[in-house]
Parts: structure tokens; C-alpha cells; sequence
């Protein structure tokens, strides 16, 4: 038997803007079929209306990759990067344009909130459909029945039509039958979107099991932490195009490249961000991190640092106060630590309408490597700016810090004063008792 999950060569999916695109059940077509037999035969022998080429788009161009039998794999990119319509393709929900794809094994889908669900029947129905739909017996689905009620936390409603359902009742029941009906491949799209965080931690619970038991996983999902914690190898789709693929870690740090640029380009274009939330009393014009003492150097790992925020109000009045806060997230979108004037009863008061605060860190306990800060800033009035990603800046080895070497960033981005000491067993008892003195 081959070891290959799913196989896809130059597969390609046009859209026509502004047209869409239906996909057809059987029970959508056979009482069309029955009522106006003639006029169903008519409707689809005429020829099909011609586009403009200005009105097609290509959702995938050209994506071509395997997947392994057990391999994890996430799929990362931005909104509208093709990475949705791949796995509908591969779930057979809709047909390529052009190209192929090989999908060897059952296949169990999340894609949306309650896929595969039939909206008038009840949840108990429901998860006896999709197993048969998996090619399921039912004694195999009544084994796993009360698992898959316990998961989904949904026991007083089973036997309520999921038409009824809230959208946190449909996705937890949906997951629960995606992941336990057994499929050999799992395909899921960013189904921690929806459902609150006790619910986030089970999902990545069940799916570490499904991935420890050896079935093949493709997981979409916007949260980098997931990726990495879960998937063993990451695609990177951008306009339609696998952009990068590789070890997740690579594949992350391009992707949070690609999206927030380069430091300069932060730097320059933060007061002119337009996704940002706030009254805008007062807002984030300017940012930078450097070396404690320096123009433009870059912060070092273990040594002193500083964060300058440059503020600029709406009117040329003194501001009355200002707490700042500023977030550093590492290459995977983890947050790493918080500093805010809160926290060392710090705010400013009366302070000039333009201007720049500074943060200064004795000693900087980040390994190498770059790192993303959101900038929040609150006056007398509430929430006065908020910018998520609003720049970005690099931790280097200055070769002075006294480490030679750091961990992967699979272990952290902190990394803290440590020392190791070796005791014999003729010091052991001494050492223990004067452990216990301090």
C-alpha cells in the first residue's frame, strides 16, 4: 500500500465574480427533477452564460504537494489566499478547474459551522448520516454515540432538529463527529474560530490524539501556536499559489513577514495604519526598539533595551492622561510578555499633545530572532488607539550575553540567568543543609 494520504498535481479553481457557485446534494436535485422534469433537462443543456476574462478570478493556480498517511500538516495564509477552497476540493464539495487531486482513504471534513449536517434533522440523526456517509456500520456509530454526546456537551439537545442549534452547539457537535467517527483523514478549517476557550483547549486536545494515533490531518487556521504545536509540516498559500512548504517554524516566520513587512516599513507607515480601534484622542504615530544607549542599534539578548512609542493627540491640548501598553508576540504569534505604565504605576499626566514615551528593559530575555508588538493607549476617556502588529523589531546576539547557544523556539522565545553546578555525593548532605538555611 502506498504511503501517500493525498496527492494533488497542478490543481486549479476559477471563479466567476459575482456568480455563485452552488453545490448541489442529491435531495436539492431529485425534487427538482420530479416537479418540472422538462424544465431542469432545459436549464442545464443551455449553454452557459460567457464571462469577461475581468470577471474571473483563480481562487488556485497551479498547487501541487502530498501528504504522507499520518502526517500533520497546517495550511496557513491570509484571508482569501485559496486555502478554504483546497479543502473543499479535496472533500469533493467542489470540482477544479483544472488539475487533480488523489484522496486515498475516508475522508471526515470540518470546513464550516455544521458542513455535512442536514438542518432538519436532529443532532442524534445526524451523527447516524454522517457515519453512514463515512461507510460507518451502525454498531461502529453507536460505540462511539455517547463519546461523541459527551464531547459535544450537547445531550439535552440530540434529539432537537440542528436547524435550532446556537452556532457554539452546531460547531461543537460538528467537531465531535468529524473527529470521532474515525476517518482516516481529517480536514479542518480554523474550527477554533468559533466556541469559547474551555472548548478551544478540548479541540486541541482531541486533535493531538488524532494525530498520535496516526491519521492524517490537514488543518487550517489562522492561530500560529496551533500550527505549531500540532502539525509537523506547514503550506504557505498566498493568491491561490503555495508560497513556501516546509518545517512550520520556517513556513510561520515567512507568513508573518509577508504580512507585516519590513521594520523600516513599519516604522514609517504606523500613523498612517487605518486598522486600528479606539476613540482616537490620541494616537501611536511611531515606533521603535533599540539597544539601551544607542540610536538604531538592535536590542540584545541579556542586555538593556528600550521601547520608544511616539503619541500624537487630535487637539493641540495638554493630555490629561496617558497609560501606554505594549504587547511582544514572537515569530509564531505567542505572546512572550506585557509592559504597560499600569503595572509600575507609571501613567502620565498633563503631558504635552505630541511626544514620545520610553520603556526602558534592564536586561532583554529574548533569544534571537524577530518579534511583533501591539501598542495599546488609553486616556481619562477609555480606549484612545489599539493597533495589533504595529511593528516589528530583531533581537540579536551580541556575543556578549554569556550564552552559546539557545533553544528552538518550539521550547520559548524567554530565555532566563541560569547556572549549573555539580555536586558530589561527600558535598550532597552539605549542600542540602545549607539549601535549607536560605
Amino acid at each position: 500500500m502506498s504511503d501517500i494520504a493525498i496527492r494533488v498535481e497542478n490543481l486549479s479553481k476559477r471563479y466567476h465574480i459575482g456568480q455563485r457557485e452552488r453545490y448541489k446534494a442529491l435531495r436539492d436535485v431529485l425534487p427538482r427533477l420530479i416537479t418540472a422534469p422538462f424544465r431542469f433537462l432545459r436549464h442545464h443543456s443551455q449553454p452557459a452564460i460567457r464571462n469577461r476574462q475581468s470577471d474571473l478570478i483563480w481562487a488556485l493556480k497551479g498547487v501541487s504537494f502530498e501528504v504522507k498517511r499520518g502526517e500533520v500538516v497546517g495550511i496557513i495564509g491570509r484571508n482569501g489566499a485559496g486555502k478554504t477552497t483546497l479543502l473543499k476540493v479535496l472533500s469533493r464539495i467542489t470540482e477544479p478547474t483544472e488539475g487533480y487531486a488523489e484522496v486515498h482513504g475516508r475522508v471526515g471534513s470540518l470546513l464550516e459551522v455544521g458542513t455535512g449536517f442536514h438542518p432538519e434533522l436532529t443532532g442524534r440523526e445526524n451523527i447516524y448520516l454522517n457515519g453512514a456517509i463515512l461507510g460507518m456500520k451502525k454498531a461502529e456509530i453507536e460505540h462511539k454515540f455517547d463519546e461523541i454526546v459527551a464531547f459535544a456537551e450537547v445531550e439535552k439537545f440530540m434529539d432537537t432538529p440542528v436547524k435550532y442549534y446556537s452556532s457554539g452547539m452546531y460547531v461543537r457537535l460538528a467537531f465531535a463527529v468529524a473527529a470521532h467517527l474515525e476517518p482516516e483523514i481529517l480536514l479542518v478549517d480554523e474550527v477554533l474560530a468559533v466556541g469559547d476557550a474551555a472548548f478551544q483547549k478540548k479541540c486541541l486536545g482531541k486533535m493531538g490524539d488524532v494525530a498520535k494515533e496516526g491519521r492524517t490531518v490537514l488543518f487550517v487556521s489562522h492561530n500560529m501556536a496551533a500550527v505549531r504545536n500540532l502539525c509537523s509540516r506547514a503550506l504557505l498559500l498566498k493568491e491561490g499559489q503555495i508560497r513556501s512548504s516546509g518545517i512550520v517554524e520556517d513556513v510561520v516566520q515567512e507568513y508573518l513577514t509577508n504580512i507585516y513587512g519590513s521594520e523600516q516599513t513599519n516604522h514609517m507607515l504606523l500613523a498612517e495604519r487605518r486598522d486600528r480601534s479606539g476613540s482616537g484622542n490620541v494616537r501611536v504615530v511611531a515606533f521603535q526598539a533599540r539597544a539601551w544607549g544607542s540610536e538604531d542599534g538592535s536590542p540584545r539578548t541579556g542586555a538593556g533595551a528600550e521601547f520608544l512609542v511616539g503619541y500624537a493627540a487630535r487637539q493641540e491640548l495638554p493630555i490629561s492622561r496617558l497609560y501606554v501598553g505594549i504587547a511582544v508576540r514572537d515569530a509564531l504569534g505567542t505572546g512572550v510578555f506585557f509592559c504597560s505604565t499600569a503595572m509600575t504605576n507609571s501613567d502620565f499626566h498633563d503631558i504635552p499633545p505630541k511626544g514620545q514615551v520610553v520603556c526602558r528593559i534592564d536586561s532583554l530575555p529574548l533569544i534571537p530572532g524577530r518579534y511583533w508588538v501591539d501598542i495599546k493607549l488609553l486616556d481619562d476617556e477609555g480606549q484612545a488607539d489599539y493597533v495589533a502588529s504595529a511593528a516589528s523589531f530583531t533581537v540579536v546576539d551580541s556575543g556578549d550575553s554569556g550564552f552559546t547557544a539557545y533553544p528552538s523556539l518550539k521550547w520559548g522565545s524567554v530565555i532566563v540567568p541560569h547556572k549549573w553546578t555539580l555536586v558530589s555525593p561527600a558535598e550532597e548532605e552539605l549542600y542540602n543543609g545549607m539549601r535549607g538555611q536560605c
